[in-house]
């Protein structure tokens, strides 16, 4: 079983012929971005996710500072239907509120130093 896991471990993690080489090489492409030319409030977040499996902190929080929020959100909420935490309900929203500020303080960051193109 150990060997297993070490062996789907080494897969997702190779660079050559990885998990995270296949998607680097297959990104979404943002329809807002293809319209507009500008981009998106969520550009950014596939790269974003990439750099964090590959174990880039910092990286993956310049290029999208609320993916780790958005992580933290999604385990939260796995672990609050499965247990029913007391006040998971209010936590949930607080994130909810705190990850949306973070994403539209990141916009409005990238308006006004010109980083949309």
């Amino acid at each position: 079983m150990k060997g297993t896991i070490i062996l789907i471990i080494v897969f997702f993690l190779s660079e050559s012929k990885g998990v995270i080489n296949w998607l680097q090489s297959h990104l979404l492409s943002c329809p807002f971005k293809q319209t507009l030319g500008i981009d998106c409030p969520g550009c950014g977040m596939q790269r974003s996710v990439l750099e964090l499996m590959q174990g880039n902190f910092i990286s993956s929080f310049k290029l999208y500072p609320a993916t780790l929020p958005i992580i933290i959100l999604f385990i939260f909420t796995g672990f609050h239907l499965k247990f029913d935490f007391k006040s998971g309900a209010f936590f949930i929203k607080m994130l909810y509120i705190g990850i949306t500020l973070i994403i539209v303080i990141n916009y409005i960051y990238k308006i006004f130093t010109h980083q949309l193109i």
